[in-house]
């Protein structure tokens, strides 16, 4: 049986727009067999994501994105066949909640400088107690039509360098790789071409990961083009990393970024669920 594979997706539990339940829903009608739930910096929609998968007959992979520091950069790794109750894991993701929280009142603050009141308030229902995300504070500004589009709210407030942008330091690399393994799982940099690093650093990011016990590389993600994911290919292919891949989907208003529309991983790059399997 051919197996078609989404690594990497996010719920209601972080910044998507489905529920866990609904999320595992859209997979399976889209052809998903084996499917990583990555919500940023938490994995409380796992438990719910694993019932619907059973009914469903997809194979769930336990995941999480977190957020990561590398020298002044904020990067994302993925984690993938973790252990979600892990201590270890459980203790960075306390910490980032806490970073969250106060990157959220910061933000909550600028926005009211600019006119923008009980910013914090209303993010907060939205969010429950999950981990608030600047995709939060762009849904509140839509909805008070400050802005008409996500995009928007980011161009104009939330984005780097804008007027409601917090600057956060994150997770360092290397505490991220190792609480991941510590959790039994393996660590994945996520859309590396995001970062608009050079060859150059972006090797140099690469070698670090490698060399903090990261073992794979997103190559395939619903943003890139082939010519985008054969550079990868050959990346992942000097590292020695595994390639994985994952449409990166958090709702379905995103035409680009739909649950299982992906490529197929290139067949010189060894897939990172041999690592699992």
């Amino acid at each position: 049986m051919t197996q078609f594979y989404d690594l990497h997706c996010h719920s209601t539990a972080s910044d998507g727009a489905l529920s866990p339940t609904d999320l595992v829903k859209r997979a399976a009608e889209n052809g998903v067999t084996i499917l990583a739930i990555t919500d940023h910096d938490t994995t409380s929609g796992i438990f719910e994501a694993q019932t619907c998968a059973n009914l469903l007959g997809i194979t769930l992979i336990n995941g999480i994105e977190i957020s990561a520091q590398w020298e002044k950069l904020g990067i994302h790794i993925v984690g993938l066949n973790i252990d979600p109750e892990n201590s270890t894991l459980q203790n960075v993701i306390a910490q980032l909640h806490i970073m969250r929280t106060e990157r959220a009142e910061k933000i909550s603050q600028k926005l009211a400088k600019k006119g923008i009141s009980n910013a914090l308030e209303s993010v907060q229902k939205v969010a429950s107690n999950e981990m608030i995300t600047r995709v939060h504070f762009a849904n509140f500004l839509v909805s008070q039509a400050y802005v008409s589009s996500i995009s928007e709210a980011f161009d104009r407030y939330l984005g780097d360098g804008k007027a409601a942008y917090v600057s956060t330091v994150w997770t360092p690399l290397e505490t991220a790789v190792q609480a991941i393994y510590a959790a039994g799982g393996v660590a994945v940099l996520a859309h590396p071409l995001r970062y608009k690093l050079t060859a150059t650093r972006l090797k140099k990011l690469l070698s670090v990961f490698k060399n903090a016990g990261g073992q794979g590389i997103e190559v395939v993600t619903g943003r890139y083009n082939p010519d985008e994911m054969r550079v990868l290919a050959n990346y992942a292919m000097q590292f020695e990393l595994a390639g994985s891949m994952g449409s990166d989907f958090h709702s379905p208003t995103n035409q680009w970024l739909e649950l299982g529309k992906l490529a197929p991983l290139p067949e010189k790059v060894k897939p990172i669920w041999e690592l699992w399997q």
